[in-house]
């Protein structure tokens, strides 16, 4: 069984990728920050549909963290799959804020930064010994890299920054014959950001192609395709899922 850690994966996007990925015949480690009652309803809907998976605490923004975040890991490959590896990394966690440049604090900028860039980085490079050759990178980033959208310009630059780095993962990791690639998303109907009213929705309805946002289970279901051995020759690469957004 292929086993995948997905990273703020207690709701949205990343439950919906833990639990697609989970029927797809995958273990899943779940990870949560301040939610340990959802990242359980999470692992419990991934027990119904017949796979396997554990809920383990996870600080994204804390790196120094991530040493005993590996030690817990590798403790529970072992006890819940009989493995000392795994396969797939999702770098999934985050959160939005909607500020103007001009009024965006330092605090705000370096929480955002420490989040979207600097934890991806390095939560990959702890875990990495742990990683099974032959496995794969996905990092989730955004839409907002390619078009200018006011008010997430901190968010955007860091996404934008990690859809650099899933390049250089593809680079650098290769040659064990990992792959990394990253997946945007458009809008989505998620609590990122506090959640879209309807006058929001309306709005980004609008500016895509199918005339609607976008639901969870149709960015979960793309990362656990892009996971699959029948992909296994992307390599490098974003992908934009957001149903002809701002074209």
């Amino acid at each position: 069984m292929k086993i995948v850690i997905v990273t703020g994966s207690s709701r949205g996007l990343g439950a919906s990728a833990a639990i697609e990925c989970a029927r797809n015949g995958m273990g899943g480690v779940v990870t949560y920050n301040s939610s340990p009652d959802k990242a359980d309803a999470v692992v419990k809907t991934i027990v119904e549909n017949g796979g396997t998976g554990v809920a383990l605490k996870l600080d994204v923004g804390d790196v120094s963290s991530f040493l005993a975040f590996r030690d817990t890991v590798a403790a529970r490959l072992l006890s819940v799959w009989g493995r000392k590896d795994f396969d797939y990394l999702v770098n999934n966690a985050g959160y939005g804020l909607f500020n103007p440049i001009i009024t965006v604090t330092k605090e705000q900028f370096d929480g955002l930064f420490e989040v979207h860039l600097k934890g991806p980085f390095f939560l990959t490079q702890t875990l990495l010994p742990l990683m099974a050759n032959g496995g794969q990178i996905v990092n989730i980033t955004s839409a907002t890299t390619r078009v200018a959208t006011a008010g997430v310009a901190p968010y955007a630059a860091f996404k934008g920054g990690l859809e650099v780095l899933t390049r250089y993962m593809a680079k650098e990791f290769g040659e064990r014959g990992i792959r990394a690639n990253s997946i945007a998303p458009g809008a989505i109907r998620t609590e990122l950001g506090g959640g879209l009213n309807d006058e929001f929705e309306a709005i980004l309805a609008g500016q895509t192609a199918l005339g609607r946002v976008g639901e969870p289970e149709e960015i979960g279901g793309v990362v656990a395709s892009l996971l699959s051995s029948e992909n296994r020759w992307i390599n490098a690469q974003n992908i934009e899922v957001a149903g002809g957004y701002i074209i």
